[in-house]
């Protein structure tokens, strides 16, 4: 069940949460403005560290090898502690 979130003005729906990673207040910590452009922020967790990763849609005209969302599951297996906790968040874009 997906829910929706809202930070400094922005919408994301949380559409993954594996092992109940997604705490609020650890990622408004972590959130800035650099990942304003991204198409989803991925959250992994790792000796009580929260990373956060921007990824966009491959249809995106920025995204490349290493920010591209379909090569999620490969940036968890060669990046990220072995079963460690995540979340993605997906940017909900405003109707203009």
């Amino acid at each position: 069940m997906s829910k929706i979130l809202i930070f400094n003005d922005r919408k994301y729906e949380l559409i993954t949460n594996y092992k109940d990673a997604f705490n609020k207040e650890d990622f408004i910590s972590r959130f800035t403005d650099y990942f304003y452009d991204y198409d989803y922020i991925v959250g992994d967790i790792a000796y009580s560290k929260l990373r956060l990763k921007g990824f966009y849609e491959p249809t995106n005209k920025k995204v490349n090898k290493i920010n591209n969302f379909n090569n999620l599951d490969n940036y968890l297996q060669k990046n990220c502690a072995t079963d460690c906790k995540y979340f993605v968040l997906k940017k909900i874009k405003e109707e203009k």
